[in-house]
C-alpha cells in the first residue's frame, strides 16, 4: 500500500485524500496552518513513499522536504498532468498551488503504482 503525506497551507487535502483513498492508498493529512512546511517530518516518521505539498505559490513544503531530507521534488505545479509527469521522472514530493481535488489524489496514486510496481 502506498503511503502518502498531504500537507495543506491552509490546513486542507481531504479531497486529496478521498482520491488517494479511492485509488487504494494510505492518506496521511497533516493538520493545521502551516501543514505545508512539515511535510517532510511527517514522511520521515510515516515511512511514506510520496508527499503532496499545497501551497500559493507550490514550493514552501516540497522545498523544505527536499533541503532537510533530501527527497527528490518538483513545485510549482498547477495541474494534475504536471503531478504524473514529475511521478515519472522519479519524484517522491510534489509542490502544487492548492488543488483540494479528490481526482488528483487518485491519479497521483496510480500513477506511482505504474512507476514503481
Amino acid at each position: 500500500m502506498i503511503t502518502v503525506v498531504i500537507a495543506d497551507r491552509m490546513g486542507k487535502g481531504q479531497n486529496v485524500a478521498k482520491g488517494v483513498e479511492a485509488a487504494g492508498g494510505k492518506a496521511v493529512v497533516v493538520p493545521g496552518m502551516g501543514a505545508d512546511m512539515r511535510l517532510g517530518d511527517v514522511m520521515q516518521q510515516e515511512n511514506a513513499d510520496m508527499g503532496i505539498s499545497f501551497c500559493g505559490s507550490g514550493g514552501a513544503g516540497a522545498l523544505t522536504a527536499a533541503t532537510k531530507y533530501g527527497y527528490p521534488e518538483r513545485h510549482g505545479m498547477r495541474s494534475i498532468e504536471e503531478g504524473i509527469t514529475a511521478i515519472n521522472d522519479g519524484k517522491t514530493v510534489l509542490g502544487f498551488g492548492f488543488m483540494d481535488q479528490e481526482e488528483l489524489g487518485k491519479r497521483l496514486v496510480e500513477a506511482f503504482e505504474k512507476k514503481h510496481n
